[in-house]
C-alpha cells in the first residue's frame, strides 16, 4: 500500500533532505562564488520549507542550512569548523534569518486562516483566545472549546483526554486533513470518519498535553475552513496549558 505523505511531513523531510543538497549543488562554484551569496541562495531554501510547512520545519531547515554551509561551503571544507570570522557570522545571520522567515510564514498561515473563513469562525477564534488570557485554568478552556468544536464540525459528541496517546485513530492534522494510519482520509469528500473518533492533538511549544476525540455525527463534513479554525482552537487550548506552571495545574 503506498503512503500518502501529509503536507507536514514532506515539510520535515524537505527541511532535512534540501539544505545539503543545494549545498552539494553549489561545490562547484564556492571558490568564486562569495559565502554571502551561497547563505542567501540557502535562505530561498528555508524560505521555500518554511512556506510549505509549519514552524518546526522552518527551524528544522534554518539548522540544517546552517550546518552544511559550515559542511561545504566554508574553509575547511568537509569539516564541521569555520576558521573565519566572517563565515562564523554569516552562518549564525543564516540560522537567525531562517528561524526568524519560519515564524514569519507560520504568522501568515494563520492570517490566511482567519482570511477564508466568515465572521462566526473569527469570532470564536478571538473568544477563546480572550479567555485563554482571563481563565482561572486550562479547564475551562477545555470545556469551553469541547462545545465549540460540536458546534463548529457538526459532532455527535466530543469528549477531552489528558496527556494519553493510545491506539491509532483517525487525526486531523494542522492543515485540516486527516490522516488515518498509513492512508490520506479525503475528509473534503468523504467527511468525517464514521464509528470512529477523530483525534485532534493539543500541543504548544513541543509539550503534549492532551487531544480532542471528535465524535463524527452521520454525514458530518465540515468544509476545510472549519477544521483549520478546530486546529486553532486546540493550539490555544495548548497556550492556556502553558500558561501555567505544573504545580498550578
Amino acid at each position: 500500500m503506498v503512503r500518502y505523505l501529509t503536507r507536514a511531513q514532506t515539510a520535515l523531510a524537505a527541511a532535512l533532505l534540501l539544505p545539503p543538497a543545494v549545498s552539494a549543488v553549489l561545490l562547484p562554484f564556492r571558490d568564486w562564488m562569495s559565502n554571502t551569496n551561497a547563505a542567501l541562495v540557502l535562505v530561498v531554501v528555508v524560505v521555500a520549507v518554511a512556506v510549505l510547512g509549519h514552524r518546526i520545519a522552518g527551524a528544522l531547515a534554518a539548522l540544517s542550512a546552517a550546518v552544511w554551509f559550515d559542511f561545504f561551503l566554508t574553509r575547511p571544507y568537509e569539516q564541521f569548523a569555520i576558521t573565519k570570522s566572517a563565515d562564523i557570522v554569516t552562518a549564525a545571520l543564516l540560522l537567525a534569518v531562517g528561524v526568524a522567515v519560519s515564524q514569519l510564514a507560520a504568522h501568515t498561515r494563520e492570517l490566511k486562516v482567519i482570511a477564508i473563513t466568515d465572521d462566526d469562525y473569527l469570532a470564536q477564534i478571538h473568544h477563546t483566545a480572550r479567555l485563554v488570557e482571563t481563565a482561572a485554568g486550562p479547564d475551562m478552556v477545555v470545556d469551553h472549546v469541547r462545545r465549540q468544536l460540536v458546534g463548529l464540525l457538526g459532532l455527535s459528541g466530543c469528549r477531552f483526554e489528558y496527556g494519553t496517546l493510545i491506539g491509532h485513530p483517525p487525526r486531523l492534522l494542522e492543515d485540516g486533513s486527516i490522516a488515518w494510519g498509513r492512508r490520506h482520509w479525503d475528509a473534503d469528500r468523504d467527511g468525517l470518519p464514521e464509528g470512529e473518533p477523530v483525534e485532534l492533538r493539543v500541543s504548544h511549544g513541543g509539550h503534549f498535553h492532551g487531544r480532542f476525540m471528535l465524535q463524527g455525527a452521520p454525514g458530518s463534513a465540515p468544509p476545510l475552513g472549519a477544521r483549520l479554525v478546530a486546529v486553532t482552537l486546540a493550539d490555544q487550548v495548548g497556550a492556556a496549558f502553558e500558561a501555567v506552571s505544573p504545580t498550578a495545574r
